[in-house]
């Protein structure tokens, strides 16, 4: 049986077949649109993409529909925690006569009347250089329509999968060995060294201070994360560990768990030691990097872990970091140094199965940045 499919939606369905399976765009609702598909990728030259098949006929038309482009792209913005947006509208039924007129701010528009014109269209071109020879346009009718929606599924079944590997449960190691060697220390402290509430004892068995990194004994940097000033010292940091580590641990892996967690540890330690902090110990830097670990990938995924990011991450970063400044004796400069470490050690090594090399050079350049700054605070200031 013969199908008719209409030319704008052929070229619809083209457009939507090549930016989902090529670019890897994704398709997201909108509510109360119609004969109107809306992509977004997070990464892409063009955050969102729209594709428009409605009679636009007049300049009146025209100016209503980039306003409510304009006020979709603002309720996406707030979704996904975004300053801002660039969005391409392609519009299949546009008359002729309103080419000339201009696109709002970081909109742009362009007026496809033939997969021709995608072809000879420059800034396409320019911005997706692989689209002319990937657009089907020898199939008609429910052949069509298989085809893209076969493709889009096997896609769509792809993500799935990758994005089950991520967020399935993982079997814990690393997290449960950290904490083992904080108490296990902290005993060993104990029996052989004297209270862990002295300064002295603590800085003979690895405190961090600024006046001893500079005489080159820098293991302090990472000794001092293992030590702890009394057992509710401990018990606070090793319960904020497992709760935090065995989360980050399940979302980046063993390998990548431990880079984060003695980046953050170290840069937690040398931004302490930069504002002249006379001993400080403690794994709570190293914990706060975690946390800005956390923070990277909601950040990652905010597309899923919106509420996450509001309701859960960002008010325990918030709220602790305003009891650092509130009660005093606390290290708040070891927690902050942690948490920027931490984001931008995740950035850089980046999460399993979503590896993105932007993101990744990034996040290499301003850790590297970050970490010369902090060694200028501690040693050269």
């Amino acid at each position: 049986m013969d199908v008719s499919v209409r030319k704008e939606d052929q070229i619809l369905m083209s457009l939507v077949h090549y930016f989902v399976t090529k670019e890897n765009y994704s398709p997201i609702y909108v509510h109360g649109v119609k004969d109107e598909i809306w992509l977004e990728k997070l990464d892409g030259p063009y955050r969102v993409i729209r594709i428009n098949s409605n009679r636009i006929i007049n300049e009146e038309q025209f100016n209503f529909d980039q306003y409510k482009i304009v006020d979709i792209l603002k309720q996406i913005k707030k979704k996904t925690f975004s300053f801002s947006i660039n969005a391409l509208n392609i519009n299949l039924n546009e008359d002729e006569s309103l080419t000339e007129l201009d696109s709002f701010k970081n909109i742009d528009s362009i007026n496809v009347k033939d997969l021709k014109d995608i072809e000879n269209n420059q800034t396409m071109l320019e911005v997706f250089p692989n689209i002319k020879n990937n657009l089907i346009q020898d199939a008609a009718g429910i052949e069509l329509i298989l085809n893209v929606t076969k493709d889009i599924n096997e896609k769509t079944s792809n993500d799935n999968k990758r994005y089950e590997k991520i967020f399935a449960p993982k079997k814990i190691l690393v997290t449960y060995i950290l904490i083992a060697l904080c108490v296990l220390y902290f005993l060993f402290v104990s029996i052989f060294g004297g209270s862990t509430e002295s300064a002295l004892v603590l800085v003979r068995y690895g405190a961090n201070n600024v006046e001893l990194l500079r005489l080159g004994q820098v293991w302090r940097l990472v000794t001092c994360a293992f030590l702890h000033a009394g057992i509710i010292h401990l018990l606070c940091n090793m319960y904020s560990l497992y709760v935090i580590g065995t989360q980050a641990e399940a979302k980046f892996g063993k390998i990548r768990f431990l880079m984060i967690y003695f980046i953050s540890a170290i840069c937690g330690s040398l931004l302490s030691a930069g504002f002249d902090n006379i001993v400080s110990v403690g794994a709570s830097g190293a914990i706060f990097g975690l946390l800005g670990a956390m923070l990277y990938f909601g950040f990652r995924f905010r597309l899923y872990l919106r509420e996450s990011i509001k309701s859960q991450i960002l008010p325990v970063i918030i709220i602790n970091l305003c009891l650092g400044f509130m009660i005093p004796n606390i290290d708040n400069a070891g927690h902050i140094g942690g948490l920027i470490g931490g984001f931008l050690a995740a950035m850089a090594v980046g999460i399993p199965d979503d590896k993105d090399k932007n993101d990744s050079i990034n996040g290499i350049i301003m850790l590297f940045i970050f970490f010369a700054f902090l060694c200028y605070l501690a040693f050269l200031r």
